[in-house]
């Protein structure tokens, strides 16, 4: 079986995130990486699958040139090979723009399988996969718990609201978004670290095309304090209240 994961660079959770000087992203000159913590439950959920089925584990990501860090490091884990969508652009682009770039670069691999997260640390949108599905022609699902290989398909676990889950069947090949918690994270051995350095990495340019969607401010939210003080008996108090909830906040 021949399985794609879709991975992504984003900032660590511990740096203090600052917002650039035109106030469109963060000013990452002097940032940590790491890998999008969903896209490595991806990875391992294929490395699980390639394990118990054999096959191979490609590893495709859409970024800029120090992507390749976390490349590496999928590498390191265990995939076989990768595709690197390399462009500045693709730091802070819209699911669309990246979704097609990386459906150009795998769509000839014909891949049986194609894993995502369900969403990055940083935009968090979801929708990268889902795009990237309708590019491919690919049946899919999304929020995936659990992945077992059916006669001729698969049956996979969706997370629903409210504690319920969803078992579905779906045709290969699919594309699926990971939910973190899938499995239990392996970490890259010294010997698969020595072998990463030999590993593949195709690189790919995308074509340029006008984005989706763009970025007009990112802001940190403003503090402030709003208190106000109602008075009078109980009762006048209480109905003051529900007066302003209802006419000023709008909350009932």
């Amino acid at each position: 079986m021949k399985i794609a994961v879709c991975i992504k660079q984003v900032v660590t959770r511990e740096w203090q995130l600052r917002v650039n000087e035109a106030k469109t992203w963060i000013r990452d000159q002097d940032a940590s990486f790491e890998l999008n913590e969903p896209d490595a439950y991806a990875l391992e959920e294929a490395l699980r699958l390639k394990e118990k089925h054999g096959g191979e584990v490609v590893v495709c990501s859409a970024g800029p040139a120090r992507a390749t860090q976390v490349i590496r490091e999928a590498l390191a884990r265990g995939a076989d090979r990768a595709i690197h969508v390399e462009a500045d652009a693709l730091v802070s682009a819209d699911a669309f723009t990246v979704a097609e770039a990386l459906a150009v670069a795998i769509r000839d691999e014909q891949f049986d399988l194609v894993l995502t997260g369900l969403q990055s640390d940083d935009q968090g949108f979801a929708q990268t996969g889902v795009i990237l599905a309708e590019h491919l022609g690919l049946s899919h699902a999304t929020i995936v718990m659990d992945v077992q290989l059916d006669a001729g398909g698969l049956r996979v676990k969706r997370e629903l609201e409210g504690g319920w889950f969803q078992w579905m069947t779906l045709p290969m090949p699919a594309l699926l978004t990971i939910q973190s918690g899938i499995n239990q994270l392996r970490y890259a051995t010294l010997k698969g670290i020595m072998a990463a350095k030999k590993k593949e990495i195709r690189k790919v340019t995308p074509a340029a095309g006008e984005p989706a969607q763009r970025i007009v401010s990112v802001y940190f939210p403003e503090k402030g304090k709003k208190t106000q003080m109602i008075s009078g008996s109980p009762a006048e108090a209480a109905k003051e209240l529900v007066a302003r909830l209802r006419d000023d906040a709008r909350v009932i």
